[in-house]
């Protein structure tokens, strides 16, 4: 599964919500959408934005967790 750790890159960075939807041009509601893990996929420019905005490469943002591997 892939897990989304946006709203960490967002509090290491000290951005809000409404700031960076402002910056990457989206609206918040699907800033929350993203950042809650609820999208179902991301556009590379949007994924591009991000990684912009926050200073960050696209790894930091998405991280893969292998279900099957669970103790």
């Amino acid at each position: 599964m892939i897990v989304v750790n946006l709203d960490v890159m967002m509090a290491k960075r000290k951005i809000s919500s409404n700031e960076l939807a402002e910056i990457i041009d989206i609206t918040p509601a699907n800033l929350s959408i993203l950042k809650t893990g609820k999208a179902k996929a991301i556009r590379f420019s949007t994924l591009e934005k991000l990684c912009a905005a926050l200073k960050c490469q696209p790894g930091d943002i998405l991280e893969f967790v292998d279900d099957d591997n669970k103790e």
